[in-house]
């Protein structure tokens, strides 16, 4: 997801297309359980496997509803005696069917959220079964997608049906009857989506096919190994712009820009800069995870979002002083850290927002130098607040609006920073394979070859402390599990400087310092968090940290993040 208080920071000018977008109705509340994600997971849904799923969705633009017809081929991962899929309680459920059999309506129920169906027969531990919902209704729609997510009813320019979704923080069962769940995968996928002629539903994976269906078309599409929230619907008159990437791994990567009438010429300039990314992420981290399907975007009323192989992309095709549009690259690299990578619940996703959110000045200081690296570091560490754990404890569901909390900015602002720590401290030569291994779950991806995998943050502590043979406990608590950041005391006494850090790990912080003294760079390497050294003269002038390396607390910057809250 892009970030949400950065969009002036990071991309000034980069406004979403407000001018062509109708007015939303003022949508209704969300049920209570249909507005949250990664609910904790327990009796049939936690024991459900969704092998294969076929998503025929059609879509009504003038009365804006839908009407789902979705067919499953569910495994059993223990004995269950019903099978429970979340679902959005606005939408009607008008039949289930269970092996090929139509259910009577006492057989199922749908309440509160959830889609009961109760089995004749317990269905025991490995055996599949096939499943049929129909259903229909007026979907919810977004307050402010992509951050408050749901249905976007606009019109292009000429008054054409331009609708997207965005569903990350709520979950698929605003779209669809789904396990609303991160650690939930999806084997294989065909969307198929109906739509009326002169629109393109632009979808995830790769182009089936498509038929005339009267006055309607109707659009396949295939994906293997979608995310949840990846499923998506992006509807538009919409015109295409196609190429192929040669990788570096041998393969060619088929790239699709589905873009507005009139938009050929941005569409096309991104689909360059999009080449030289894919080059630099292959280059740093491992091949384009879905090369067998696309790269692909398209243009949307709402600003962005990560939807596997079919970006959204709303930021108007500006041309930015950076040389390429930081939106469009944020979204590209959510391929590798979103997509291949995923959390593996929402309390650890930080890691595809924040490595992602790092990617961009990495990007910049392979193409336009260290400059450009330093100062996006120095703006995103403005957005850095730790007022609460990075990651929660497991069970407790972090709310990523919560204004207060900030956890929001974090996961992408603090995450960036811890990254762009662990490059000072571990180094370039065990950080990058590394993140290679945690994104793969191997140290040699092959195109063709990969998987998505889901990951927590001890997984990432184990595999860094596997490949730096170092005990890094006290990194990942100060960082992760506590809220405040760790705070460097430093006392001068004459010739005698002493540096203590201070954290509520109960970890000793056992970060090196370095301190420029007369021009020259010195290391202390703070064994136990402390470290003391004698300079020059009593009058020597010293510098702490000088290449802003250690992510820690800030006196400045809280002041000036406070600013507003002084008498």
């Amino acid at each position: 997801m892009i970030w949400k208080a950065a969009i002036t920071l990071l991309a000034a000018g980069a406004l979403a297309p407000a001018a062509v977008v109708s007015a939303q109705d003022a949508p209704e509340p969300l049920h209570e359980r249909t507005a949250l994600t990664d609910l904790p997971l327990e009796g049939a849904r936690a024991a459900m496997q969704l092998e294969h799923v076929t998503l025929s969705i059609s879509v009504n633009p003038q009365s804006r509803q839908i009407a789902g017809d979705a067919s499953y081929r569910v495994l059993a991962e223990d004995t269950l005696d019903e099978l429970v899929f979340d679902l959005d309680p606005r939408f009607a459920v008008r039949g289930v069917s269970v092996a090929g059999e139509q259910l009577d309506d006492g057989r199922w129920t749908s309440a509160e959220g959830l889609l009961t169906i109760h089995l004749a027969e317990p269905l025991l531990s490995g055996a599949p079964i096939d499943v049929r919902i129909t259903y229909d209704g007026a979907p919810h729609v977004a307050r402010n997608a992509p951050w408050e997510g749901g249905f976007v009813w606009s019109e292009t320019p000429e008054g054409k049906p331009w609708i997207a979704t965005a569903v990350q923080g709520e979950g698929c069962d605003l779209i669809w009857p789904c396990i609303d769940h991160s650690s939930k995968q999806i084997g294989t996928l065909d969307l198929i989506v109906s739509v009326p002629k002169g629109l393109v539903a632009a979808g995830n994976g790769r182009l089936i096919g498509t038929r005339d269906d009267g006055d309607r078309t109707v659009f396949h599409w295939q994906a293997r190994d979608p995310s949840n929230y990846g499923i998506a619907l992006q509807i538009a008159p919409y015109e295409v712009a196609r190429r192929d990437y040669d990788s570096r791994f041998g393969n060619a990567i088929p790239m699709m820009f589905f873009y507005l009438p009139g938009k050929e010429e941005g569409a096309n300039r991104l689909l360059g800069e999009m080449s030289d990314q894919i080059a630099f992420m292959e280059d740093r981290f491992g091949p384009y995870p879905f090369a067998d399907e696309k790269v692909g975007v398209a243009e949307t009323p709402l600003l962005g979002m990560e939807h596997q192989t079919i970006l959204a992309y709303g930021n108007g095709y500006p041309r930015e002083a950076y040389g390429h549009d930081q939106l469009l690259q944020h979204e590209l690299a959510h391929e590798w850290f979103a997509n291949q990578l995923r959390h593996a619940t929402i309390n650890h996703m930080w890691m595809p927002e924040g490595i992602t959110t790092w990617t961009q000045p990495l990007y910049l200081e392979h193409v336009r130098g260290t400059m450009f690296y330093d100062a996006e570091m120095w703006r995103l560490r403005q957005r850095v607040w730790s007022r609460v754990p990075l990651v929660p404890p497991e069970g407790d569901l972090p709310d990523y609006n919560d204004r207060e909390a900030k956890w929001g900015d974090d996961i992408y602002f603090k995450g960036a920073w811890i990254m762009h720590t662990l490059r000072y401290l571990v180094g370039e030569q065990a950080l990058f394979p590394a993140l290679t291994r945690l994104t793969y779950g191997n140290s040699n991806p092959v195109p063709g070859e990969t998987k998505p995998i889901s990951r927590t943050t001890h997984d990432f502590r184990l595999i860094l402390e596997d490949i730096t043979a170092q005990d890094l406990r006290w990194f990942f608590d100060a960082y992760f599990y506590q809220a405040d950041l760790p705070r460097l005391a430093v006392k001068r006494d004459g010739r005698t400087l002493t540096m203590d850090w201070i954290t509520p790990s109960p970890f000793p912080f056992a970060m090196p310092v370095e301190v420029r003294i007369d021009g020259r760079n010195r290391t202390l390497m703070m064994e136990g968090g402390h470290g003391e050294l004698t300079l020059p003269a009593a009058d020597t002038h010293f510098l702490i940290d000088p290449g802003n390396r250690i992510l820690k607390h800030d006196a400045a910057i809280e002041a000036w993040q406070n600013r507003d809250s002084r008498d």
